[in-house]
């Protein structure tokens, strides 16, 4: 027998002997080992179903399960060369099939995101996919309810670049529906871009679109009665325009009110200040935007523990209206007080304050301005 066929069986047999002992390995400590991992690092109960070494040399693992927090029909796992380059614990490619992942907050509603930083802090994934996944987001302080919000039919590509010395380059791409209350349009979630995790570097785009504002009426009904201002429904549109640098996050966000429909009213009813307000505040908008009920706000956070909460939106609906009352020179007469016939769309412009006013009465006058202004002092 030729040398070289003696090389090449002796590798195959190595290979075999090789793949037989981690075979036998997994078969009898996998589970175990994988579950004790996982308890120890997150606290939390761990259940697997089987796991297995697929050829040529991928790991398996079927019905895993992380009490309340994640669980997934199969994950699949090819390790990779990276961390011998970097010090890292590396995968070459990771797939999740229909996994789910729950986040349960407790605290008060002020800050509506506050993720926690990874557990995983030298683990480095080559390539992420993500297949037909659910995210639950559970917010227990919020109404004596609480509220739950789902993103569905989750798929995520990631692919990380290594660039020598110390920078891993992470491309994704993220999309999924979200369910609202039933009978209501399901709105969509996308997102791609780019971040380095070592540097704490990004640069992404976000869009939520067909947002169901009555679902979430529990974040804003400390300042908003949308019963007495007759809101039935609301929809909006989200977009944001994200950039990090050394883990300062800016966050541009625009906020757009795209439908809104008022419960009928009978002639004999009377027309409730809150509706008043809610018409004021509207117009105010469209006077601003032509004719588009827009809220433009910038949100600045932390890359490493992100936060956003309605707080941000509601200083700048605050501070829209106090430019508007502000607004150049002799048209900066109090816009809260413009006559309710003028608030109703006579005006197209701020630019057309000064007239409108010269032309109408005051209807709801400066009652509305300080009705308004206490509504923000709410919590």
């Amino acid at each position: 027998m030729k040398l070289w066929m003696k090389i090449l069986a002796a590798v195959f047999l190595l290979f075999a002997v090789a793949f037989a002992s981690a075979y036998t390995f997994l078969s009898l400590q996998g589970k175990s080992l994988l579950i004790s991992t996982l308890q120890k690092a997150t606290g939390r109960n761990v259940s697997v179903g089987s796991i297995e070494i697929v050829l040529p040399l991928r790991l398996q693992v079927r019905k895993l399960q992380i009490e309340g927090l994640f669980k997934t029909e199969t994950l699949r796992l090819t390790p990779g060369l990276l961390g011998l380059i970097v010090g890292k614990i590396t995968v070459s490619d990771l797939t999740l099939i229909k996994p789910e992942f729950t986040y349960t907050k407790n605290d008060s509603p002020g800050a509506l995101f506050q993720l926690p930083a990874p557990f995983v802090k030298d683990l480095v994934v080559s390539h992420l996919t993500i297949q037909d996944g659910k995210f639950t987001f559970i917010d227990r302080g919020v109404g004596p309810e609480g509220i739950v919000l789902n993103v569905e039919k989750i798929n995520v590509t990631l692919s990380n670049s290594y660039i020598p010395p110390k920078t891993i380059l992470s491309k994704f791409m993220l999309e999924g529906t979200i369910p609202w209350q039933e009978g209501s349009q399901t709105g969509t979630i996308f997102s791609d871009g780019w971040i380095d995790v070592f540097k704490r570097d990004m640069q992404a785009t976000l869009r939520i679109t067909d947002i169901d504002g009555i679902y979430l009426y529990p974040y804003y009904s400390n300042w908003v009665d949308i019963e007495k201002a007759r809101i039935e429904k609301a929809k909006l549109n989200f977009t944001s325009t994200l950039h990090g640098v050394d883990n300062n996050l800016t966050a541009h966000c625009r906020l757009e009110l795209t439908d809104i429909v008022r419960k009928p009213r009978s002639p004999e009813e009377p027309v409730e200040r809150a509706e008043r307000i809610a018409d004021a505040v509207l117009d105010i908008f469209r006077a601003m935007n032509e004719g588009k009920v827009v809220l433009d706000f910038t949100v600045r956070t932390k890359m490493d523990r992100p936060e956003f909460g309605l707080g941000n939106i509601k200083s700048a609906v605050k501070d829209t209206i106090t430019t508007a009352r502000k607004a150049k020179g002799s048209e900066s007469i109090a816009v809260l007080a413009l006559p309710l016939k003028v608030l109703q769309g006579s005006i197209k412009s701020i630019g057309g304050v000064s007239r409108a006013m010269l032309d109408g009465s005051y209807a709801v006058g400066k009652e509305l301005k300080t009705v308004i202004e206490e509504s923000f002092k709410k919590n």
